[in-house]
């Protein structure tokens, strides 16, 4: 019997390609077309209800209701009336859509891990997921109030508010990432030790020096008033403390079998 090893071309169909190669390829297409499918069905359920249009007052809400009375946003483009909340539509349906996502993700990945790996895997996306969407809930439920009342505030009263619907929908864009990244603090954490990179006792040492970090960070991606800043910079400092009890936890419980844990103290020292 010949060995697969030795024989070149053991594993390969009639055109010379490696079968393991290509079915791999067919795997991959297969989950994206099912995650694109499942985008597209979320996209014509919420095109149908609550509808681009409403989707979109949904999101301009916090601003709108800071407005001065009989203000309004406008729009300086012919086509922006569709295309912004098109666009809007689109955004709502992948992160509807995002459990099928990530399920096509690990579903392709999954037989090629180990069951320690699994165990470590698994839990990083669902908890990712939550985090951000925690993040971009906290960021529109609490920190647009916040921000938009401090800049009604310190206009001056002889300007007539009316902001153009793309400008808002890139800063939403921009403060959901924002605050959907930092509310990924403990995940990076918990990568970081697993892959060895970094102990849990350098991470406490590191403590104060985040805290700085934090609230430069939050200097940068806000806007310039007190409330948003510590909106940001707060969570971050708090996440950061449950990102090095979560990767003390993940490194107990997901290590290969017949190895000993990894002692992170004496790793330190």
């Amino acid at each position: 019997m010949t060995d697969p090893q030795q024989d070149p071309g053991a594993g390969q169909g009639p055109d010379g390609s490696e079968q393991p190669f290509v079915s791999h390829l067919v795997e991959l297409r297969d989950r994206l077309i099912r995650a694109v499918i499942a985008i597209g069905i979320a996209f014509i359920a919420l095109a149908i209800y609550p509808s681009p249009a409403g989707l979109y007052d949904l999101l301009a809400m916090p601003l709108i209701e800071h407005l001065p009375k009989g203000a309004t946003l406008i729009a300086t483009n012919p086509i922006s009336p569709f295309m912004v909340p098109v666009k809007v539509t689109m955004l709502a349906a992948f992160m509807l859509a995002l459990p099928v996502v990530l399920y096509q993700v690990w579903a392709f990945v999954a037989p090629g891990l180990y069951a320690h790996e699994k165990r470590l895997v698994l839990p990083l996306i669902v908890s990712s997921t939550l985090l951000f969407f925690v993040g971009v809930a906290f960021c529109y439920f609490f920190v647009f109030g916040k921000v938009f009342t401090f800049i009604q505030e310190f206009a001056p009263k002889s300007i007539t508010a009316a902001p153009d619907i793309e400008a808002y929908l890139s800063f939403v864009l921009n403060m959901f990432l924002a605050f959907g990244a930092a509310f990924e603090v403990p995940v990076v954490l918990v990568i970081l030790v697993r892959m060895g990179l970094v102990t849990v006792e350098k991470l406490k040492a590191f403590r104060s020096y985040f805290i700085v970090i934090a609230f430069v960070v939050a200097a940068v991606v806000t806007p310039p008033d007190v409330v948003s800043q510590l909106a940001l910079a707060i969570p971050m400092c708090l996440l950061y403390e449950a990102g090095i009890w979560a990767a003390r936890l993940f490194v107990k419980h997901t290590q290969a079998p017949g190895t000993e844990p990894q002692d992170q103290d004496a790793a330190a020292s």
